[in-house]
């Protein structure tokens, strides 16, 4: 007789289940929003803990199996444009991770096995989660080819200071974003020019209407003592455009400190959902 403790159970899949949400996420490409992976993942193992309570055995079925992954990815990338590719990448890394831990069984290693298509281990927690740990670097590592030509694209706060003046955004930092300062090579912050009106003197931060004229404002803001300049671009569409750039004092995204950056104006929003409001490359 086989005894499964559902706390444990619950953790191992749950840390199992998160790390293959976000191998899939930046195999593919998306947005990775951490919370909403961990829901993911929550969904995931209590599934996993559900298969082994008296009355719930059907949840074996493969269709059951097949709607909780799904489900699962919902969770974590629900409204995503790419969320079809998000799932298959999810249910491909799912099967090179089952196909590691039956290898592993067929070596008589019992330590991690699938139960009912569930992961178990016997093991004290602590070698539980970093087996789970080790498998998804053997995951990255084995599809590490495949995410060099998808670009990482994850959700970060971003501090922008200019004097004694501050604002706070989420950037959405994306490796194929290749903006930068033509002068310095440095990296280029473009955040939606509303909200930063924080970092300007009362009445003075650029309109919309401005903001599209970028030799006009510049000459205005310039009067004003601030120090912009004119930033070109290439972009869909456009094939030689100018942003205003503002040059704060200081920049920090996640936990990295950029120091001195251009920050560049855009007209308009950068995305359709609003789940960030600037953008910068990696």
């Amino acid at each position: 007789m086989t005894v499964v403790y559902l706390d444990e159970l619950f953790l191992l899949n749950f840390v199992v289940d998160y790390l293959l949400l976000l191998a899939a996420g930046r195999l593919a490409g998306e947005v990775l929003h951490r919370g909403r992976l961990a829901l993911g993942a929550a969904l995931g193992a209590a599934y996993a803990g559900a298969v082994f309570l008296p009355g719930l055995g059907f949840l074996v079925h493969p269709l059951c199996k097949v709607g909780a992954g799904v489900l699962t990815v919902l969770a974590g990338y629900g409204g995503s444009r790419r969320l079809l590719r998000v799932c298959l990448v999810f249910f491909a890394v799912s099967a090179a991770f089952g196909g590691g831990i039956f290898a592993l069984q067929l070596l008589g290693n019992c330590s991690l096995t699938l139960s009912n298509g569930i992961l178990s281990s016997p093991l004290d927690l602590k070698l539980v989660l970093l087996s789970a740990a080790g498998c998804y670097g053997l995951i990255t590592l084995l599809f590490h080819r495949a995410a060099l030509h998808s670009p990482r694209r994850e959700l970060a706060p971003a501090v922008v200071e200019l004097g004694s003046r501050r604002v706070v955004l989420t950037a959405l930092v994306d490796t194929g974003n290749t903006l930068a300062d033509p002068v310095s090579g440095k990296l280029v912050l473009v955040a939606e020019g509303c909200k930063l009106e924080g970092l300007f003197p009362p009445g003075t931060a650029p309109g919309q209407a401005e903001l599209r004229d970028p030799a006009m404002a510049l000459e205005r803001l310039s009067d004003a003592g601030l120090r912009c300049r004119l930033l070109p671009y290439q972009a869909v569409g456009v094939e030689c455009g100018l942003l205003l750039a503002l040059r704060a004092d200081r920049v920090q995204v996640g936990g990295e400190d950029y120091g001195p950056l251009l920050v560049a104006l855009s007209p308009t929003g950068l995305t359709d959902g609003g789940g960030y409001c600037a953008l910068i490359g990696a």
